[in-house]
């Protein structure tokens, strides 16, 4: 086993346990877009199956955006090549959200009703987890998205509860940084899936990360720094 691998396994471990993220009898959906992080992800959580002492089910799950391409093949070949029980969503999210009236923030759309098809999928299947592949560096991007794009003060959460904790989003990768994640999935053998979007690499999320990228460079501290700082907010000191 490579570095890469045991480190993310131990991080991955890690994240669980701390947050209690998965409880005996869960019935996990984990949400599959055929990037590296989520497939990573999925793997991940099947290991952990293997050595915890609680019970879990876990089911896969696709949202094809439907920008034409054989993304969704390849995903389903993924699945079922390596015995994952899933599910496959086929929909026009993607065009819908990149249509004329709509060109200020496509993924936005695109992502909430991604996100609202997961919420009825696992409503149907009686899910009470939803696990996403989100990591350390989409925490940090997503902070600096919400403060210079949102006039908010926030990001996204290990664990976030649901319709009075009847569902639950979790992200076991949280504490994992992106270019870890990339060296496990080297491991492993994989290339990302690309679903075809033709805004990919051309957002406000690219934008933040090359500022961020820029900032890393000069001082490997400060990614480090960013993330203790969301784990330490002093109220007080805001206005």
């Amino acid at each position: 086993m490579s570095y890469a691998a045991k480190r993310i396994d131990h991080l991955v471990g890690k994240a669980i346990h701390s947050r209690e993220m998965i409880h005996d009898g869960d019935h996990v959906l984990v949400a599959v877009s055929g990037g590296l992080d989520s497939l990573s992800l999925l793997w991940l959580l099947r290991e952990r199956q293997k050595k915890i002492p609680i019970r879990f089910r876990m089911t896969a799950a696709h949202v094809d955006p439907g920008f034409g391409s054989d993304s969704a093949e390849r995903v389903e070949t993924f699945f079922s090549e390596h015995g994952f029980e899933y599910r496959l969503i086929r929909s026009d999210f993607g065009p819908r959200a990149h249509n004329d009236e709509n060109r200020e923030n496509p993924c936005f759309l695109c992502s909430r009703l991604r996100r609202k098809a997961l919420f009825e999928l696992a409503r149907q299947m009686g899910c009470n987890r939803i696990a996403y592949g989100h990591h350390k560096d989409d925490l940090i991007e997503t902070f600096f998205l919400n403060v210079f794009y949102g006039a908010s003060v926030s990001t996204m959460l290990p664990v976030q509860e649901f319709f009075q904790g009847r569902l639950f989003i979790i992200r076991p990768l949280y504490l994992a940084d992106g270019d870890l994640i990339r060296r496990y999935a080297k491991f492993m053998g994989w290339s990302g899936i690309d679903l075809g979007c033709p805004t990919a690499g051309h957002t406000k999320r690219e934008q933040v990360k090359e500022i961020l990228d820029t900032l890393y460079r000069g001082n490997k501290k400060i990614k480090g720094n960013i993330f203790h700082a969301l784990h330490n907010v002093r109220p007080d000191y805001l206005p």
